[in-house]
């Protein structure tokens, strides 16, 4: 059994991604400040009273960024689970069972696929009652159908494999090798897009929730870019109201991209193959092609 060693990449998203959690769990008891709460003089800029500052309304902004963190992350991850579980079913649904079946449910993703997200979003948002669940219910409808046609790509490759006929010839039913037999084997696939739905879905959510098409009175790191940009933060050079949140948003995106790309480099053997080269070539001091594998007979 090889040892496979943890991508540096993936260590450093893992850090980031702990420090957020950590940040989402235990941070708004720690926080100084209630983040909605007026405690100072609006727009006051980063000092040892308000250590990043106020915003217009006069609360603290680094109480802010750590309430809203918790929702943010909450939603983000829960949209993610969501779509990566219905697009799964979809695609597993379609690609196991075929004929009809499969071309109706292809024409429901194609048909979710060729309408704009983004458009899609607002409309929905803008039509549904503000708040948490009208905001999962628009982001699962806008973000799931990528995740079917992954997963119907890789059961079509799946399912005429020697395990899957062994089911079939034992008199399982359809859906037992659906969800028994064929995605236990898609761990690395549905980790892959469970990652990508959870960026997408936290990029969307601050994305609509800053044109305020939220709920304005909860505190997330979309409603604080709401107000910051309500509150004429660029025109007046108050950047501290909106880079924490901003910076925050970018670190946990990039940091689930970091694990995104080290779970591939993991499960693919020829990246995985790849690197163990780059590691050896490194090891002796040679630079990266500028050299010739060569295959050494042992035998």
């Amino acid at each position: 059994m090889t040892n496979t060693k943890i991508p540096r990449k993936a260590m450093v998203g893992l850090v980031i991604l702990g420090v957020f959690f950590l940040m989402a769990i235990v941070g708004p008891l720690a926080a100084p400040y209630d983040p909605s709460a007026f405690v100072d003089v609006p727009l006051q800029p980063p000092s040892r009273a308000h250590l990043l500052g106020t915003t217009g309304q006069g609360q603290d902004v680094w109480s802010q960024t750590i309430a809203g963190a918790r929702t943010s992350l909450l939603v983000g991850f829960a949209a993610g689970l969501v779509m990566t579980s219905v697009g799964a079913i979809v695609g597993a649904i379609a690609g196991t069972f075929g004929g009809l079946v499969d071309d109706a449910l292809s024409l429901l993703t194609n048909v979710s696929l060729v309408i704009p997200g983004l458009p899609l979003a607002v409309v929905l948002a803008a039509y549904l009652p503000a708040g948490t669940k009208a905001l999962l219910v628009v982001l699962v409808a806008t973000g799931w159908a990528w995740n079917a046609r992954v997963v119907r790509s890789q059961v079509l490759s799946l399912r005429n494999k020697d395990f899957v006929a062994a089911a079939i010839v034992t008199g399982e039913s359809r859906l037992h090798i659906v969800f028994r037999e064929i995605l236990p084997n898609m761990t690395s696939v549905l980790a892959s897009c469970f990652i990508s739905a959870t960026v997408y879905a936290i990029g969307a959510q601050v994305g609509l929730e800053f044109l305020g098409l939220g709920d304005m009175s909860v505190v997330t790191w979309g409603t604080n870019l709401y107000w910051a940009s309500n509150d004429a933060a660029l025109l007046l050079g108050a950047w501290w109201t909106l880079l924490p949140t901003g910076l925050s948003v970018a670190l946990v995106g990039t940091a689930l991209v970091l694990v995104s790309f080290s779970l591939d480099e993991i499960t693919n053997p020829r990246l995985r193959a790849a690197a163990a080269s780059a590691r050896v070539l490194a090891a002796r001091g040679i630079r990266p092609g500028a050299s010739t594998p060569v295959v050494r007979d042992h035998a």
